[in-house]
């Protein structure tokens, strides 16, 4: 099977509008897929049509190489998902709330319950009640709960919120390791763009309910940009004497004190001693390579992508 995944011109109406748009997605078997677009766009809707949470208006999605209908349980019963925020009986603890989900999932190994709670790092609370725990062990449980019956493919809506950057890169590792050493398929959504590029292998972009790309991250990389970004008090006067005084066109002014320089053959050296002996006070200069973010916000702003 190449594909985990497909959708077929899937789309959603609410209230007579489009929320999502004949979105055509492709989820490799294997892979880990990082869905982007700005809030609103139609991310949560598309995970929750991927998971029956949610009916299509029309189109239709493919999971584990069989259409998903209103009977496709044993399809479900192969999925891990948290969608938005994951919800629990407030009063088990975090062992009670892993024993009760494997019971209606048909899945009776529980010495894997402290495994995974291991997994986590939540084996130090598994007899405190959920009511008790904060935001970030709220999270790492719906992790533990999507993971326990170990999947073929894991659906996470903003899985790190509430975490600090400890715990983000202990479940990017997790992340990972789950990909390579279980065979799961990730799809994961995350407004922290500079985590989802040091984990995913390829991007789906969507705006206003439409895909407007699907691309490999290797392919990302591969085309990345160098650039010497400078931080002056005065962005637009630094732009003319770049301009005038050295020759150099390749440039963007970014805001009021941002420039990005994309022209190789310019010295840090030369570029402060053209805007010193012009007045142009400088806070900061440095050589940059373009990330994932700028990839992003050019896509999602119409621009030209320069990685």
């Amino acid at each position: 099977m190449t594909y985990i995944v497909k959708t077929n011109q899937l789309t959603k109406v609410y209230d007579g509008k489009e929320v999502v748009s004949a979105v055509n997605m492709n989820v490799k078997k294997g892979e880990i897929y990082g869905f982007l677009g700005p809030n609103g766009a139609g991310k949560t809707t598309v995970m929750k049509m991927l998971t029956n949470l949610t009916k299509p208006t029309s189109g239709d999605v493919e999971i584990l190489g069989a259409k998903l209908t209103d009977k496709s349980y044993e399809i479900l019963k192969r999925m891990g998902t948290i969608i938005e925020y994951p919800i629990f009986y407030e009063k088990l603890t975090a062992r009670e709330t892993l024993e009760l989900h494997c019971e209606y999932m048909g899945y009776y190994d529980k010495k894997e319950i402290a495994h995974v709670l291991n997994l986590v790092k939540l084996s130090n609370t598994e007899n405190k009640q959920v009511k008790d725990f904060s935001l970030g062990m709220k999270q790492r449980l719906g992790i533990a709960r999507a993971i326990i019956t170990k999947p073929e493919l894991l659906i996470l809506d903003e899985p790190i919120n509430g975490l600090d950057p400890v715990g983000i890169k202990e479940l990017r590792e997790l992340f990972k390791m789950l990909c390579k050493e279980y065979g799961i398929t990730i799809i994961i959504s995350s407004h922290i763009l500079a985590e989802i590029e040091q984990l995913v292998d390829t991007i789906g972009v969507i705006k206003n309910g439409r895909l407007i790309t699907e691309v490999a991250m290797d392919t990302i990389n591969r085309d990345q940009v160098n650039y010497t970004e400078v931080i002056v008090s005065d962005g637009k006067k630094a732009a003319f004497i770049i301009e005038s005084e050295l020759n150099i066109t390749n440039f963007k002014l970014m805001d009021d004190n941002s420039i990005r320089i994309y022209d190789s053959t310019v010295s840090q050296q030369s570029l402060s001693r053209a805007l010193i002996e012009h007045d142009v006070e400088i806070e900061e200069i440095s050589k940059k390579t373009s990330s994932l973010e700028d990839y992003f916000l050019k896509l999602i702003n119409g621009g030209v992508v320069h990685a």
